[in-house]
Order: structure tokens, then sequence, then C-alpha cells
């Protein structure tokens, strides 16, 4: 496995092939123990969850009937925009990756759930849960690492166009779910290979099409149109509301994978790969964000992407419970457990996204890139 940004050391030169074979075994055992524990705890929480998200949207459109007065406006707006977070953060993107499935609930489950959000929950499975999680923070093969439109790493050659990003990153974040829907097709790769007319890719355009259709009735026709003397006032109540969502998402996304501290790989790290040493990318891979339970659980529990990553398929609220140990096991190998507050970490990768946009400032020095003998078994 070689990390791609050149550093005077190997972040992990010092680990044998027994540690990496060690550290999949205890992570595999925290798996487990999670999975066999299991019960009506976390039922009990997604339940509440999804409870409180419903109470909230329903509140908050009811206050926007009168958002006439801007009280009512800034109160239903808010309301609104925390509701549509918790629907896609902690609800929606945990319930699609399956992490409920095991409640047997036809109504919670991965197959079934549809969420506030203009990508069909099968096109973003498919780009985030099979290919994203797989190759995490591999260049190259990860799209989720600057969607495909950033530059994301020194050793990347740099081109005047990446002089853009910081501008088109933002706008992305603006419209966030709509930059997801076109990711999740694959919108720019299949335009540019002239896929355009393939009956499969079509399909897939249709249904995105389908579904902002849905969204953009829901949230721009229907609802204003419900308030009545509030039509304007609710209209522009809800693209706020969705600006916030849009913000909020693209900052938590960018704060797991994008601050200084994490790794990225190349393809030829994967080659070959042991269960360990997958476990040990998503560890150099990801980054936490500290901070207190309300931000936890408006992130999704995303602030804790090296748990979320180990373990995809766990309940969202066992992460906070394990983190503790997963960063005793980091210290006890000397591995870097990236971990800040969320304004660091938004600084940090906005930094990086605009220092990327840039020339190298100078030649970069040789890296101490020799591998560890269980990955120069890999030939990696």
């Amino acid at each position: 496995m070689t990390v791609i940004q050149r550093k005077a050391v190997n972040p992990i030169a010092h680990l044998t092939a027994e540690d990496i074979a060690v550290i999949g075994k205890e992570l595999d055992a925290i798996r487990d123990r999670v999975l066999a524990d299991r019960g009506e705890r976390d039922a009990a929480y997604i339940r509440k969850v999804i409870s409180t998200h419903r109470k909230l949207e329903l509140g908050s459109r009811v206050v926007l009937l009168f958002s006439l007065f801007p009280p009512a406006w800034v109160v239903g707006t808010a309301g609104l925009a925390v509701a549509k977070i918790l629907d896609n953060m902690e609800i929606g993107h945990n319930v699609l990756h399956g992490q409920w499935d095991w409640m047997r609930d036809p109504k919670i489950h991965s197959t079934t759930w549809d969420w506030d959000h203009v990508s069909p929950p099968d096109q973003w499975q498919h780009s985030h849960n099979q290919l994203h999680h797989r190759y995490t923070n591999v260049v190259g093969k990860d799209n989720d690492l600057g969607y495909g439109i950033m530059r994301v790493d020194e050793d990347q050659p740099w081109h005047p166009v990446y002089l853009g990003q910081p501008l088109w990153n933002f706008i992305n974040a603006c419209f966030f779910q709509y930059g997801i829907a076109a990711y999740d097709l694959e919108l720019g790769h299949n335009l540019k290979n002239g896929r355009h007319r393939d009956p499969e890719f079509r399909a897939r355009a249709r249904a995105v099409g389908r579904k902002i259709r849905r969204q953009v009735l829901k949230d721009y026709v229907l609802h204003p149109l419900l308030s009545g003397p509030s039509f304007l006032t609710t209209l522009a109540a809800t693209f706020t509301a969705n600006l916030i969502r849009n913000l909020w998402s693209h900052s938590v996304i960018m704060c797991g994978h994008f601050p200084n501290g994490v790794e990225t790989f190349e393809k030829t790290s994967i080659e070959g790969e042991t269960r360990g040493e997958w476990y040990l990318r998503q560890m150099l891979g990801s980054a936490n964000i500290s901070g207190s339970r309300l931000l936890h659980l408006m992130t999704g529990n995303l602030s804790f992407q090296i748990e979320h990553h180990l373990f995809p398929d766990l309940p969202s609220n066992r992460y906070q419970e394990i983190a503790p140990e997963v960063r005793a096991l980091f210290d006890r190998y000397g591995l870097k457990y990236t971990s800040g507050s969320l304004p660091k970490q938004v600084a940090s990768a906005w930094w990086k996204v605009i220092r990327l946009s840039l020339p190298n400032r100078k030649p970069r020095g040789r890296v101490d890139d020799r591998p560890t003998p269980a990955l120069a078994a890999t030939g990696a």
C-alpha cells in the first residue's frame, strides 16, 4: 500500500505484516461484538429519530402557513432546514447503508427507503456503498474524492483549469443534492465518452429526472400553494432550507475525507489487499469531527467518519460508543487519529481546496516509500 501524498516518512513503514493482520482481527472483534449486541435500544433510537424528524417537518410546514410574518418565517425555515438535515444525514444515509435492515421492518429498510433528495436511492447506493466505501481515497477509483471535478493531491498534475476549483466547489456546495445526483449518474464521464445514448444510461437519467420533478413539485409548488397568501414567503423559506441543508451536508462530507492529515492512495495500493490492509486504508483515509451529541446527530454521526468507514453497516448510534476503543488501537500502533472541531476541519478542507488549485510551490522531497513486509507481498 503506497500513500500517494509525498511525505518525508511513510506513516505505515513501522508496521509489520503481523501488525496489520492483528489490527484487522481486533477491528473484526469490535464489529462482531456490536453486531451481536444490536437490539431494542438501537431500534428505539432510529424510530425516535424518524418520529422527531416527521413531527419537526410537519410543525415547520404549519408555521410557514403564516410566513408572511417574519418571526414565523425564521422559525419555520430553521425547523425545515433541521428536518431536511436529519432526513438526509442521520436517517437517509444510514438507512440506505443497510444499518437497520436487521430489524426486518419493511418501512425502515435499505431496499424500500426513499429520502428528501433528488438522487434515486438505488443510484446513490451504487456510487456510495459499492464504489466509495470499497475504494476509499484511492485516486482515480474513488470519485467521492473531489467528486471528479477537483485536484485532490499534490502528485496530480496541475492544469490552469484547477484555478477555478474553489469557485465550483462552492457552487457544488450550494446545490449539493443536484451535484450528488449528477455524480451518481456519472454524468460528466458518460457525456465525455459519448455514452449518453446508451439505453442503460438513459434509463438512469430518466429516473433522476423523475426524482427531481417530484422534489421540485413538493418543495416549490405543492407546499407553497398550501400556504395560500404566504406562497412566495414559503417558497423562499423552502429554498433557504434546501440551501442550508446542502451547505451543511457538503461541509460534513468534506471534513470526513479532505482535511490535512487524511491520506490518499495509488491505484496499485488495492491490488491483493487483505482485510487488515483494507481496514488500514479506512483508518488513514478518514477524519473525525469533535463536538457534542447534538453535533453528532446533525452530522448523521459522520462526525465519526473513521468509525463509519471501518464499520459502515453498524448502527450509527454505536459509533460514539466504540470510538475510544478505535482511537486506543490507533495509539497502540503509532497511527494518527485525525480529528478536530467543525470550524477547524472545515477550514482545513477548504484551505486544501484552495492550495491544490495552484501549482505546487516547490519540488516535493523524496518519500520514504518502503512498504511494510505485508504490503510488499502485494507488489504495492
